[in-house]
């Protein structure tokens, strides 16, 4: 019988679905729409992650697998990479999703070297054909775009956070419990403690909005102007270069770039960035891109949607006047 089935690893912080979660499950519905298959969604958790499973049911979900142990509170590379691969043996899936954030560029590799398949990872783009999927990915900092075929099963990716938009597609969401693949007692690895910086500001990687600051800023203190626009959109995260970062004006976290965070929101305002080859690998994949930039030779025009010529010392109380004045009643 023919492959039709997916797979989709639901990422949890804190016992909360994250953005990167839906985005892995749509992704994978989206596929099985085109196989012909279903769609099943792993939880894994403390004891209560079954309570997320409707919301996954709601977003595409057939079947929503839980597992539940008190080893998975915190992360748990060696029992999560075992119980998957194991799922994805018996379970006969023509694909699996995960998502590239820092969890799943851990945990992805794993599941790949025990299932003894490829994995194409931090993708943008994906297609299922008869015989194979087809993904890709932006390489050399975005110059090229590589192009991967994987006619292994299951095919393994691991999606590029922002570049699939999550989409309420109600299912069964029919609950099938797990049980760890190995000893949780015997792994070699253990997550004693996650720690999250900067309080509870919005994570880039689940950020719709993204407002980010360069060079043209002049100093620290001038990031308020950005941290104001970001706070007028609602539901905005602040992002930096690095040589910001590294002048200690942020913190590194905040970091876009080849060597920070791959970001895809659907709307990136680059704020005083030049737009070096560096930042913009990290950025250059959102659905829209507004630079402002008092030079208008800054290669950051070059890929931005829209641009903005002038002071942005003008332009930004301006834009964020605007934005909470078009929010209002919102």
């Amino acid at each position: 019988m023919a492959q039709r089935d997916f797979f989709a690893f639901a990422e949890t912080r804190g016992g909360e679905l994250r953005r990167v979660a839906l985005e892995a499950l749509s992704a994978a519905r989206a596929a099985a729409d085109v196989s012909g298959g279903q769609v099943h969604a792993m939880l894994a958790g403390a004891s209560g992650m079954a309570a997320l499973a409707p919301r996954l049911g709601a977003h595409g979900a057939d079947k929503v697998l839980v597992l539940e142990h008190a080893a998975l509170a915190n992360y748990n590379p060696e029992v999560l990479a075992a119980t998957i691969a194991a799922r994805l043996a018996s379970g006969g899936y023509r694909g699996a999703f995960f998502s590239a954030s820092a969890q799943g560029k851990d945990l992805a590799p794993r599941v790949a070297a025990r299932s003894r398949v490829p994995l194409a990872a931090d993708v943008t783009e994906y297609s299922i054909g008869a015989e194979s999927v087809v993904a890709k990915h932006p390489g050399f900092t975005g110059k090229i775009v590589q192009t991967f075929t994987l006619r292994a099963s299951p095919a393994i990716l691991s999606l590029r956070p922002g570049a699939v938009l999550p989409k309420e597609q109600a299912k069964a969401g029919t609950v099938e419990s797990l049980s760890t693949a190995v000893d949780p007692a015997a792994v070699r690895v253990r997550v004693t403690e996650t720690v999250q910086g900067g309080g509870a500001k919005l994570d880039l990687g689940d950020a719709p909005v993204i407002v980010s600051g360069g060079r043209g800023l002049k100093e620290a203190a001038n990031f308020k102007l950005v941290e104001d626009l970001a706070a007028a959109f609602g539901n905005a995260a602040v992002g930096a270069t690095r040589a910001v970062t590294d002048d200690g004006w942020r913190p590194h976290s905040d970091q876009i770039g080849q060597t920070g965070r791959l970001v895809s929101p659907d709307l990136y305002i680059a704020c005083g960035i030049s737009g070096a080859i560096q930042h913009l690998a990290g950025m250059r994949t959102a659905k829209t891109i507004v630079a402002i930039n008092k030079d208008k030779e800054a290669p950051i025009f070059k890929v931005a949607d829209y641009g903005i010529v002038g002071d942005l010392f003008e332009i930004l109380p301006a834009l964020t006047a605007a934005v909470r004045e078009a929010r209002k009643g919102h």
